[in-house]
C-alpha cells in the first residue's frame, strides 16, 4: 500500500476539489439536511490527504493494519469525507445521494460500524482528537509506522478535553500524529469570535508543545505545502491551523442569501443549481 498510487497533480486536486464540492451540494439537497457550508470550508484539507499522497490507505482492504487514520472530529461536516470516499472508491458515487435516508449507511454523522473507510464514529463534538491520540499510541505499541490526521473545527477547540488532548500529545511525543484545525470562523451559534475567542489559536497550541504552522486553508497549493512541511516533524505531533472559509465555492450565494453561517441546512434546489454552476 504505497501514496504514490493516489498521488494527483496540483491541477488535478484542484479539480478534485471541484468534484467534491459538487457532490456536497448534491447530497445535502437530495438529503434536505446536513451541513453543506461546514463540509465545504474543509475540501481542500480532504482532498490533498486523500489524492495528494500524504494519507495511506487501501479501498479493497478498508481495515489493513498497515493503513494510515483519519478521524473528522467535526462529524457534522461529513459529507466531505462521504464524498473523498466515493472518488476513492470505497463505494459508488451514486450511493451519496442516500445520505440521511432510513437505512442508509451515509448517517448524518460518521458511523465506523455502518461504512468502510470510516475511522472513527463522531458526532459530539471535542473528542476526535483524544480518539487520535489513542490510535497513534496504538501504532506505536504496535510498531506500525501507521500516521494519524485529526481534522477538527474552530468551534470544539472552545472544549477542555481537546486541550487535555494536546497535552498528551505533547507528552507522549506523538511524531506520528497531525491535527488539522477547521477556523472557518463560524459554529452553531454563530461567530467564533462572538462565542469565545480563542485567538491566537496557532500560539496556544505551539504552547502545548505542538510543531504548528498557519495556513491559507481554502488554497490547494499552500495545503499541499503544509502537509509537506508537517511530514518531516518526527520527535512531535504536529498542528496545522487551517484558516478557511465556510461555504468557500460559493460565498457570493451564500452573501446574497444574507447568512454567511449558513449552518445545519441544505441548500434549496433552485440554490443548489446556481451553487453546482459557480463551482464549475
Amino acid at each position: 500500500m504505497s501514496v504514490e498510487a493516489y498521488r494527483r497533480s496540483l491541477p488535478e486536486l484542484i479539480e478534485t476539489a471541484k468534484t467534491l464540492r459538487r457532490h456536497i451540494i448534491r447530497m445535502t439537497t437530495a438529503a434536505g439536511s446536513g451541513h453543506p457550508t461546514s463540509s465545504l470550508s474543509a475540501v481542500e484539507v480532504v482532498a490533498a490527504l486523500y489524492f495528494g499522497g500524504f494519507l495511506r490507505y487501501d479501498a479493497a482492504n478498508p481495515r489493513d493494519p498497515h493503513r494510515d487514520h483519519f478521524i473528522l472530529s467535526k462529524g457534522h461536516a461529513v459529507p466531505v469525507l462521504y464524498a473523498a470516499l466515493a472518488e476513492a472508491g470505497f463505494f459508488p458515487a451514486d450511493e451519496l445521494l442516500t445520505l440521511r435516508k432510513l437505512g442508509s449507511p451515509l448517517e448524518g454523522h460518521p458511523n465506523r460500524k455502518r461504512l468502510p473507510g470510516i475511522e472513527a464514529s463522531t458526532g459530539s463534538l471535542g473528542q476526535g482528537l483524544s480518539i487520535g491520540i489513542g490510535c497513534a499510541l496504538a501504532s506505536r505499541l504496535d510498531r506500525l509506522d501507521s500516521h494519524v490526521y485529526v481534522l477538527l473545527g474552530d468551534g470544539e477547540t472552545e472544549e477542555g478535553q481537546v486541550w487535555e488532548a494536546f497535552a498528551a500529545g505533547h507528552k507522549y511525543r506523538l511524531g506520528n500524529l497531525t491535527a488539522i484545525v477547521d477556523q472557518n470562523g463560524y459554529q452553531q451559534t454563530g461567530a467564533t469570535h462572538d462565542v469565545m475567542d480563542m485567538s491566537p489559536l496557532s500560539d496556544k497550541i505551539a504552547a502545548f508543545g505542538w510543531h504548528t504552522q498557519i495556513v491559507e486553508g481554502n488554497d490547494m497549493e499552500a495545503v499541499v505545502g503544509a502537509f509537506e512541511r508537517a511530514r518531516q516533524v518526527k520527535d512531535r505531533p504536529t498542528a496545522i491551523v487551517s484558516k478557511t472559509r465556510k461555504g468557500f465555492g460559493i460565498l457570493p450565494l451564500l452573501e446574497q442569501e444574507g447568512d454567511m453561517n449558513y449552518h445545519g441546512k441544505p441548500l434549496s434546489k433552485p440554490l443548489a443549481e446556481k451553487a453546482l454552476q459557480m463551482i464549475g
